[in-house]
């Protein structure tokens, strides 16, 4: 495509300069490490402060690493998805309402290349972000708790960064049609409050990007797992995030006449 390349740097030198390209990754990387240390230490820390009648004993689970990583992943649910809706929600429509989109839609552009650029520079950085979280984790665990196989952290890690990829489409998608204030208000409908509720209901249904995060844990569980309906999710979702790009491009050439000028 036309202009990719220049774009790219484009976008990757402006996440330089408003620091996105460092704080997001600290965030990931202080939260990797805060879930199993404060895990470890919680039984010490609430004998210490829990200001409780003399004889009274906690009955703490015995936590595995794996079950750190998914305790973290639930975090990153949370608080992740957070940080994406609130650091790229305007990725598209603040340059349209503030008028910087102008200077790139008077030179010849490719919508293609220019909604790809801000898909692939995002991406980049949230995925790098969380994987860089699970390997600060991964360490910690390794000392405070017990090994994790290797293969089940990649396939953990890999099915989750297909979440992290869809979550990413639909914000920019959204970018691209909405106001900022419409894609923070859908973007949290659709990448918090939805999962939320699946948790509750979704054993209704079995195929959903919902699931994903669910199937991710799946990789430190011995119990047998109905492969087909993992699958057929991962495919939907790939899917999804195709159609969701299709729809991304055409919005962002469709608005580009409401630009500010």
């Amino acid at each position: 495509m036309r202009n990719l390349g220049v774009l790219l740097q484009k976008e990757w030198r402006e996440n330089v300069r408003n620091y996105k390209l460092f704080w997001i990754p600290v965030v990931f990387i202080i939260f990797g490490i805060i879930e199993p240390v404060t895990n470890h230490f919680l039984p010490q820390i609430m004998k210490s402060i829990g200001n409780m009648p003399e004889g009274t004993e906690f009955v703490w689970p015995e936590l595995r690493g794996e079950d750190i990583f998914v305790s973290l992943m639930g975090q990153y649910q949370m608080i992740g998805m957070l940080i994406l809706i609130l650091a790229f929600m305007g990725s598209i429509a603040s340059e349209r309402k503030n008028g910087t989109a102008t200077l790139l839609y008077v030179r010849p552009m490719d919508f293609g290349s220019y909604f790809l650029s801000k898909w692939i520079v995002v991406n980049a950085i949230m995925l790098g972000s969380m994987w860089a979280g699970f390997l600060a984790a991964w360490y910690y665990i390794d000392i405070l708790f017990n090994p994790v196989d290797v293969g089940e952290v990649m396939q953990f890690a890999g099915t989750y960064s297909l979440w992290v990829v869809f979550a990413v489409t639909v914000v920019l998608a959204l970018s691209a049609w909405l106001s900022t204030g419409g894609v923070a208000g859908v973007s949290i409908l659709v990448l918090i409050v939805l999962p939320v509720i699946d948790s509750f209901v979704g054993m209704y249904w079995t195929i959903s990007p919902l699931k994903l995060a669910t199937y991710a844990s799946y990789a430190f569980q011995d119990a047998l797992v109905e492969t087909s309906a993992v699958w057929l999710s991962i495919g939907l979702t790939v899917g999804l995030i195709i159609g969701l790009l299709l729809i991304g491009i055409f919005f962002a050439k469709r608005n580009a006449a409401k630009t500010t000028v």
